[in-house]
């Protein structure tokens, strides 16, 4: 049987969402008139998502569940949704309800237009802190601005995307993932849908600033060499600097002025240079860092259960 859309939803301890997450899902998806199934991704859950899942997957055949050997992240759990989804269109939805389940019926309008990547733009935001927005704001700005593809503004991980782009993005393997930078690197035809994002439905969020820093971190290492130009362009300032100080100091030094008495001064270059040295070491060592993660050639996630690849 041909599936028309499949519904990958990455769930860590969402225990409280998952059966809204469901009853959703399946109304939106029914009025469709359309064949689906529902992919739960557990990455790991600590609480008892687990089992909500498998009872779900038990009074549904529609649901499939993928269930992890232990927490690998929300990018990887997404992948696995990818690589084990079967629909012609596939949807990428988070299980706390915060991207509503109706909006699909957009994103699948569309679709069936011709694009093959529809994404979901938050054009409103409820129930997150001005901190949270700020940040957010801030990190799809900074984003969009020094990577090498341009990945929409105000936009996640929620969108449909056709078979064939699909087939594409899973073949890409890198370990460091930002499915949303490889969405926007395959290209093809693609088009934003403007939606307002709901509070939380049940629980806390899974991503925390320090989540977010390591995404965005991914984001800027995948798709950019700007922090490498970074440091190198702290060493031709740090060396110009240098420079024009040497005929400074030996004239300084000749003529008695006293500014250049003591240790202080050079204290302070020694200081100045060699922070440039390390962070120039740090940022080569993220690099690096990545391309060992790269070489060591280990599966992207371990399934402890799963239904069979179609």
């Amino acid at each position: 049987m041909t599936i028309t859309y499949s519904i990958i939803a990455p769930i860590y301890n969402e225990y409280d969402n998952l059966p809204e997450l469901y009853r959703r899902v399946k109304e939106v998806m029914d009025s469709t008139g359309e064949t689906w199934e529902l992919i739960l991704v557990d990455d790991g859950s600590s609480d008892h998502s687990t089992s909500r899942i498998r009872e779900l997957a038990a009074q549904d055949p529609t649901v499939r569940p993928i269930i992890f050997a232990r927490n690998f992240g929300h990018q990887i759990a997404v992948t696995a949704g990818l690589d084990y989804s079967r629909g012609q269109a596939v949807v990428i939805i988070d299980a706390d309800l915060q991207d509503p389940p109706e909006v699909i019926l957009e994103l699948a309008k569309k679709w069936k237009e011709g694009y093959e990547v529809v994404y979901a733009v938050r054009a409103e935001r409820q129930g997150e802190s001005w901190f949270k927005l700020l940040t957010a704001a801030l990190f799809y700005r900074l984003i969009f601005r020094i990577t090498d593809v341009k990945i929409p503004l105000d936009t996640g991980d929620f969108r449909l995307i056709d078979r064939q782009v699909v087939d594409v993005m899973n073949s890409m393997r890198e370990k460091h993932r930002f499915l949303r930078g490889m969405g926007a690197w395959v290209g093809f035809k693609q088009i934003g849908v403007e939606y307002k994002r709901e509070a939380r439905f049940a629980g806390e969020t899974k991503y925390p600033f320090n989540k977010m820093l390591k995404l965005a971190l991914n984001a800027i290492t995948g798709f950019s060499y700007f922090p490498l130009q970074v440091a190198t362009y702290f060493g031709f300032i740090s060396a110009g600097v240098a420079i024009i100080a040497i005929p400074l100091v030996v004239y300084g030094r000749l003529t008695g002025f006293d500014a250049f008495h003591g240790q202080a001064t050079t204290l302070i270059a020694v200081l100045f240079f060699g922070g440039v040295q390390l962070i120039s070491l740090g940022i080569l060592g993220e690099y690096i860092g990545r391309i060992y993660d790269e070489v060591k050639g280990r599966p992207l996630y371990i399934v402890r259960e799963a239904p069979k690849k179609e």
